[in-house]
């Protein structure tokens, strides 16, 4: 049976738990686990004979021609015992609940998944099936999963820039469900003939990451199971946590990355007896940051720098406070043009993420070794984002929208490059270079530059896209408001 069709069974299977009150992302979870069981049972037989770690009474016959009640009670149990389980089957299954309506329904996601022979299917269609359910779920702009899910055409095309190379670390700070980790993974199998040490370096020591929230976790670490990365009991190559708390010590030759949105800084905190994670406002005061702030974006750049090995090379999406914020944003990009090679921006349009109204860019540097000298020496900025209009779903970005950009970024000769705007003969040519002296000549340094004429049309714009854009002026006004007020507050006490 194709990827396809299993993706369909399993996604027409969606429907139904979504009629009966099971939402899309608990059932993406419920299969998580049924799958991980499933694999489990087939890797400990021949052909593979590996020890996988689990109890004898967590097994998938276990579960197996159950029903009713005792389905539900030996579900449980299995899902708590595998939870106190080490290695990986306790960062699968910590917390885990069975969020299934009844045991029919459970019966029948197990009888779903124990009719097909996963370890036979190759990693690609496996993965492509997982994905594809991900992707799908992101869609559903309700539940707010879309945060955790970079658009693939534009990860596809960072890595491509990038390169990386066989024997290499690659990290992402804030990985969501692993796609940057798995589009390097695809980049470098795809154009090296890996030999057996270069594989097992691939599978076991190429990919780490962190993410904060339990649940997204869980669905990375499967994801990158499913793609031949880590095993049962393996050291987790994802660690729970907010990356930003403090230097982990390891550096990495690629830093590939979608910092969440938002401005503000949180920590997620446990709050109340059931230990549920609630947000506070947080700046992170660390001896390796230039400056001290509550902008976590500015704070992911700062880390980033921290953590990429000298010679190494980091891709990160930013919003565009980063390029022009005065202040701490104002060191930062400072520090960035004098440490690093921050060649490349390319700035993106509206209209592809899954949160309306992003306004982001993508910048790309290199750490350089300390030296006096300005390690940047000139930035080059690609404009993909004046007169461009894409939608999710009537008009989503492709990767042959950005073969443009890949063309003019040249990777792998990166000091051979050639302008497209010229300022008689093509002024709204997109890929555009400035001097590192007219970038520390702009004011605060920004980075935020356009020269293309807007021809903008209104009714082009997405409904969408233009709500969030009153939105997000709306929120600019109510912040001044009240800090005017506690200014005023402060006068008259």
């Amino acid at each position: 049976m194709s990827a396809s069709t299993i993706n369909q069974k399993i996604w027409n299977m969606a429907t139904v738990l979504y009629n009966d009150g099971v939402s899309n992302s608990d059932y993406l979870e419920q299969l998580t686990y049924l799958l991980f069981l499933k694999m489990a049972d087939e890797y400990s037989k021949p052909p593979y004979n590996r020890p996988t770690g689990l109890p004898e009474d967590c097994r998938w016959e276990c579960l197996a021609g159950k029903s009713g009640a005792e389905l539900f009670d030996t579900y449980k149990k299995m899902l708590d015992k595998l939870g106190a389980q080490g290695g990986m089957l306790q960062e699968i299954f910590t917390g885990a609940q069975n969020k299934m309506s009844s045991p029919a329904i459970l019966a029948r996601v197990i009888q779903m998944i124990g009719a097909e022979t996963w370890t036979a299917m190759s990693q690609d269609v496996k993965g492509d099936i997982y994905e594809g359910l991900l992707q799908r779920i992101a869609e559903d702009t309700k539940s707010g999963a879309g945060q955790y899910f970079t658009p693939r055409p534009l990860i596809n095309t960072i890595v491509k820039c990038v390169q990386p190379k066989p024997d290499k670390t690659v990290c992402d700070p804030c990985c969501g469900s692993g796609g940057f980790l798995l589009a390097a993974k695809s980049y470098i199998e795809g154009a090296y003939q890996l030999d057996a040490d270069q594989k097992k370096f691939l599978k076991n020591e190429t990919f780490h990451g962190w993410e904060i929230v339990p649940a997204t976790r869980r669905l990375c670490l499967m994801n990158l199971f499913l793609h031949n990365i880590g095993d049962f009991n393996d050291v987790p190559p994802i660690t729970r946590n907010d990356a930003l708390l403090s230097d982990p010590g390891v550096r990495f030759d690629y830093v590939l990355t979608n910092p969440p949105f938002g401005k503000k800084a949180t920590l997620k905190a446990a709050a109340g007896e059931d230990g549920e994670l609630v947000d506070e406002e947080l700046s992170y005061s660390r001896q390796d940051f230039w400056a001290t702030s509550s902008n976590k974006q500015l704070n992911f750049v700062q880390h980033i720098h921290t953590i990429l090995k000298t010679g190494g090379t980091a891709a990160v999406v930013v919003p565009d406070n980063v390029l022009f914020e005065g202040g701490a944003g104002e060191t930062v990009r400072r520090k960035l043009l004098e440490t690093t090679n921050l060649h490349t921006i390319l700035r993106l349009p509206t209209g592809i993420f899954y949160k309306p109204g992003v306004k982001a860019n993508v910048i790309f540097f290199e750490n350089r070794p300390g030296s006096e000298r300005v390690q940047t020496r000139e930035v080059w900025i690609y404009d993909y984002r004046t007169n461009v209009h894409h939608t999710l779903k009537q008009h989503p970005m492709t990767e042959t929208d950005l073969a443009d950009f890949l063309d003019c970024y040249n990777p792998g000769h990166i000091d051979e490059r050639d302008e497209t705007y010229s300022e008689d003969n093509n002024p709204d040519g997109r890929w555009r270079r400035f001097t590192i002296d007219e970038i520390m000549g702009r004011d605060k340094l920004s980075l935020d530059i356009t020269w293309i004429k807007t021809g903008e049309d209104i009714s082009e714009i997405a409904l969408s896209d233009l709500l969030a854009s009153i939105h997000e002026k709306s929120n600019a006004i109510a912040d001044a408001v009240e800090q005017l007020e506690a200014l005023l507050g402060d006068i008259e006490d």
